[in-house]
């Protein structure tokens, strides 16, 4: 098969390819050349296939993984008007806001006092993740118990980090002095701290620390953790992405950057990706967290596995800090890098969760990397979650895991709602506004950064 048409650029032997670096064939004018890969084969090595053991999720639509999935599949919007603080003055009054968010038992009292909402949701889609795999502390002996607790690492990462709890901070600083600042302020702020204290609250011991590309954050997670079991590095991780982001300085933020919908009269509507009126993102919140483990490790406590995570590819636009190259460049090659990783045919992709941000030029972006990829399109299923719960920022790559396992697990594809397809995805099935039926055999997740940060992750149906 023909696996990439790469451009060469100039003249000579000091001639650059700007795709894959391979040995110049022949100096000349700038061509087109075309390279055959061998056949795609996936890893067979238990040690080196990653599994899905459990899911966890703090979403507009509560802290279930089946009952988020459920109102996906049903078409309702999380968008609403913002009730958190006073949005009067704004351009933009609405958003994906979680609202009577309930830790429940899963983090003290004390602490869900003083947590910024993004550690709390870091901690409650973490701990349910584990308790879907049977690993959190005390809710399974069995299961933690059998655990080498220093090969279990944590991996979930945030764009923003404590958002809160810094705009409370300057705030304090501003008006009363920097003694009036809490001694929180850093820890609570900084990226790292919600995987931080779900490693201390659990004794996991492996690899921690936290990414931070963004709105692709979650799926870099997901690509590092899994290159840590299959290096060996780790037997068990718990990985994803965590935002809070939706109060005044997080708004007004994104307000000054004219990425947001000012559609006021209608908010559940403001979200439309690929929609011809479209007018910008609206802004979501949460956390989706997966645990992924090796196939041995998996098989050898006897673990429920979901699916099977394939592989995955990040990649850089070094274009724009916040627009997309226009013709998708990064993203060809990262989904290109992706299905390499993963083992996997371009045919045997028959689903695409996409980042669809309800942006203008991102979206047309998104979808001519798609077409260069994927010739044929005709067996293809493509939707974009965004279109009900926002777009959640460094949680997107994770909320949209947990949407893109979903459909593999149930056969069912949710709707892009709110849907009047703009021309470049003709001949694409967007799966407007209603639900359809779909044997998923390979899903690919896509998600995308502010600073060109492009990833993708393939998940499956796992066989023996």
């Amino acid at each position: 098969m023909i696996d990439r048409v790469l451009e060469l650029s100039g003249t000579g032997p000091s001639s650059k390819l700007t795709g894959w670096h391979l040995p110049l064939v022949q100096a000349a004018r700038p061509r087109v050349v075309q390279v055959r890969a061998s056949a795609a084969k996936r890893e067979t090595d238990p040690k080196k296939r990653i599994v899905i053991t459990g899911m966890g999720i703090a979403s507009c639509f509560g802290n279930d993984v089946d009952t988020f999935y459920n109102q996906l599949l049903e078409g309702v919007s999380g968008v609403d008007y913002i009730s958190r603080f006073d949005a009067s003055e704004f351009p933009t009054k609405f958003a994906a806001q979680i609202k009577d968010f309930d830790v429940g038992n899963l983090v003290d009292k004390k602490n869900a006092r003083r947590y910024d909402d993004c550690l709390s949701y870091t901690m409650v889609a973490s701990k349910k993740a584990l308790q879907a795999a049977g690993l959190e502390k005390g809710a399974n002996p069995d299961g933690y118990g059998a655990l080498d607790k220093s090969r279990v690492g944590v991996l979930v990462g945030s764009g923003m980090g404590g958002l809160s709890v810094f705009q409370d901070g300057v705030k304090a600083l501003v008006e009363k002095g920097y003694k009036k600042i809490t001694p929180f302020f850093i820890p609570y702020a900084i990226t790292n701290m919600g995987g931080a204290l779900l490693a201390i609250d659990q004794g996991f011991m492996g690899p921690n620390y936290s990414i931070s590309t963004a709105c692709a954050t979650a799926n870099y997670a997901f690509v590092s953790a899994a290159n840590h079991i299959r290096n060996g590095d780790a037997d068990v991780m718990v990985a994803g992405g965590s935002e809070a982001p939706i109060i005044p300085v997080g708004l007004g933020g994104f307000v000054a950057c004219r990425a947001l919908s000012q559609r006021n009269d209608e908010p559940q509507r403001a979200s439309r990706p690929w929609d011809t009126d479209r007018d910008g993102f609206v802004m979501g919140e949460g956390a989706g967290v997966l645990i992924m483990e090796s196939l041995e490790h998996a098989q050898k406590r006897g673990a429920t596995i979901i699916a099977e995570y394939l592989g995955g590819a990040v990649t850089c636009d070094a274009h724009h800090m916040t627009d997309p190259h226009p013709e998708g460049l990064g993203v060809s090659t990262c989904i290109e890098l992706a299905l390499k990783d993963s083992g996997i045919e371009r045919d045997e992709v028959n689903y695409i969760n996409a980042h669809a941000t309800s942006t203008l030029v991102g979206d047309k972006a998104e979808v001519k990397a798609i077409k260069k990829v994927f010739s044929d399109l005709s067996h293809i299923k493509m939707n974009a979650t965004k279109s009900m719960i926002g777009h959640c920022l460094g949680a997107a790559g994770g909320m949209e895991a947990i949407a893109t396992i979903q459909a593999i697990q149930t056969g069912w594809v949710h709707p892009t709602i709110n849907h009047s397809p703009i021309e470049e995805v003709d001949g694409i099935d967007v799966v407007p506004n209603k639900k359809q039926q779909h044997t998923v055999n390979v899903g690919i997740s896509n998600s995308f950064g502010f600073g060109g940060h492009n990833s993708v992750c393939a998940f499956g149906r796992h066989e023996a």
